[in-house]
């Protein structure tokens, strides 16, 4: 993959970028986002591909950026196809900065010294090519605009922007409603790009830490109100409550 086009989470990052402040928006989530946006780059290079909800190494040749390579090989070293939604939920410390110093030596921002409260030190970044950052957002605006099914490319940065919830950042108040919508439709028109969505989505609502329920016991349907028993982890037997024990013994 050539050094010239932007990468998906560059795009992504750029999107963030509010023009006035010179701060990301949604930064927790940007995060996740960022991690997702690297595998659809990834898969859009032809490296990785889904596989189910997991993700696939199809071909560890490298890409020729060095971020993205090093997620590639680290998706590698796993061995085997690993769930989106705990690669995107896996420490990514750092990742934010890396993109910003990337786009900082590339020209398109610039760090701005700054201080909060007086006295901590913060750097924000401001655009220095506008022109990128407006054709970025005409994609999207012409996709949500037309209704015309948009280039995988745009429909995954869609699909990610939504997940990470630039929708009001991008299309704000009453008037951006439908836009935030139709936004939110685009997901369906890239098979990769809804996978990592979904996962990002996924990791913020805390889904990747809940335990599957179990189904009702045979013969005994469970009502609307209903509580399932929690399913028993593997490998841990199943120990019986005080009260039966104490029948069992007494028997």
């Amino acid at each position: 993959m050539g050094m010239s086009r932007r990468t998906l989470p560059e795009e992504l990052l750029l999107l963030a970028l509010d023009p006035a402040t010179g701060t990301t928006a949604q930064p927790q989530s940007l995060d996740l986002g960022l991690a997702g946006a690297q595998l659809v780059e990834l898969a859009l290079a032809g490296r990785i591909a889904p596989d189910g909800d997991r993700i696939a190494v199809v071909s560890p040749r490298p890409t020729g950026d060095p971020t993205l390579d090093c997620a590639l090989e680290l998706l590698r070293r796993r061995g085997a196809p690993v769930r989106a939604i705990h690669w995107i939920g896996g420490p990514r410390l750092g990742l934010r900065q890396t993109y910003l110093s990337h786009l900082e030596r590339c020209g398109m921002v610039h760090a701005v010294a700054g201080q909060m409260c007086g006295v901590l030190p913060t750097t924000r970044y401001q655009a220095s090519q506008t022109e990128i950052s407006r054709e970025i957002r005409a994609r999207l605006d012409s996709a949500i605009r037309t209704g015309v099914p948009p280039d995988p490319r745009t429909a995954a940065l869609a699909a990610l922007a939504h997940a990470v919830g630039l929708g009001k950042h991008l299309y704000p108040g009453n008037e951006g409603r439908s836009s935030r919508s139709r936004l939110r439709d685009l997901i369906r028109h890239d098979p990769m790009g809804g996978l990592v969505a979904h996962a990002v989505m996924d990791v913020q609502n805390g889904v990747a830490a809940q335990p599957r329920r179990s189904p009702a016991p045979t013969g005994r349907p469970a009502g609307p109100g209903a509580r399932q028993a929690p399913e028993p982890a593997r490998g841990v037997p199943v120990q019986p409550r005080r009260g039966a024990m104490a029948r069992v013994v007494a028997h």
